[in-house]
Protein backbone atom coordinates (compact mmCIF):
# COMPACT_ATOMS: atom_id res chain seq x y z
CA UNK A 1 0.00 0.00 0.00
CA UNK A 2 1.40 3.11 -0.98
CA UNK A 3 -0.55 6.48 0.74
CA UNK A 4 -0.12 9.72 -1.49
CA UNK A 5 -1.85 13.18 -0.61
CA UNK A 6 -4.70 13.46 -3.51
CA UNK A 7 -5.45 11.95 -6.81
CA UNK A 8 -3.38 14.25 -8.69
CA UNK A 9 -0.16 13.77 -6.15
CA UNK A 10 -1.00 9.39 -7.42
CA UNK A 11 -1.34 10.56 -10.97
CA UNK A 12 1.76 12.20 -11.36
CA UNK A 13 3.48 8.86 -9.23
CA UNK A 14 1.88 6.52 -11.78
CA UNK A 15 3.33 8.95 -15.15
CA UNK A 16 6.90 9.30 -13.82
CA UNK A 17 7.18 5.06 -13.70
CA UNK A 18 5.35 4.60 -16.76
CA UNK A 19 2.15 3.03 -14.65
CA UNK A 20 -1.37 2.65 -15.02
CA UNK A 21 -3.47 3.60 -12.15
CA UNK A 22 -5.16 0.81 -10.08
CA UNK A 23 -7.93 1.40 -7.50
CA UNK A 24 -7.98 4.27 -4.54
CA UNK A 25 -9.08 3.92 -1.61
CA UNK A 26 -9.36 6.11 1.26
CA UNK A 27 -8.11 5.34 4.88
CA UNK A 28 -11.00 5.06 6.39
CA UNK A 29 -12.53 2.50 3.69
CA UNK A 30 -8.27 0.27 4.41
CA UNK A 31 -9.42 0.33 8.01
CA UNK A 32 -12.66 -1.27 7.11
CA UNK A 33 -11.45 -3.72 4.62
CA UNK A 34 -8.68 -4.67 7.17
CA UNK A 35 -10.96 -5.09 9.85
CA UNK A 36 -13.28 -7.37 8.02
CA UNK A 37 -10.66 -8.89 6.15
CA UNK A 38 -8.51 -9.49 9.70
CA UNK A 39 -11.18 -9.55 12.38
CA UNK A 40 -11.64 -12.99 12.65
CA UNK A 41 -8.73 -14.92 11.85
CA UNK A 42 -7.62 -15.20 15.16
CA UNK A 43 -10.93 -17.69 15.96
CA UNK A 44 -10.41 -21.18 16.19
CA UNK A 45 -12.88 -21.71 12.79
CA UNK A 46 -11.45 -18.85 10.92
CA UNK A 47 -11.52 -19.87 7.30
CA UNK A 48 -11.01 -17.92 3.83
CA UNK A 49 -13.55 -15.87 2.43
CA UNK A 50 -15.64 -16.98 -0.51
CA UNK A 51 -15.17 -15.02 -3.83
CA UNK A 52 -19.06 -13.53 -3.07
CA UNK A 53 -18.08 -13.17 0.81
CA UNK A 54 -14.83 -10.23 -0.45
CA UNK A 55 -16.93 -9.32 -3.14
CA UNK A 56 -19.65 -8.00 -0.70
CA UNK A 57 -17.43 -7.32 1.67
CA UNK A 58 -15.72 -4.72 -0.70
CA UNK A 59 -19.30 -3.17 -1.90
CA UNK A 60 -20.14 -2.86 1.77
CA UNK A 61 -17.26 -0.14 1.93
CA UNK A 62 -17.58 1.54 -1.39
CA UNK A 63 -15.17 -0.63 -3.07
CA UNK A 64 -16.98 -1.05 -6.71
CA UNK A 65 -16.14 -1.18 -9.93
CA UNK A 66 -13.80 -3.86 -12.39
CA UNK A 67 -10.75 -3.60 -10.09
CA UNK A 68 -12.95 -5.22 -7.31
CA UNK A 69 -14.50 -8.07 -8.90
CA UNK A 70 -13.06 -11.15 -8.36
CA UNK A 71 -15.97 -13.53 -10.33
CA UNK A 72 -15.88 -13.24 -13.98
Amino acid sequence: MLLFRDEEHVERWCATREMRCGALLGADQAWQLAKGWYGSKLRPDWRRHTLAEAESLFASIGLTGDFWKLRG
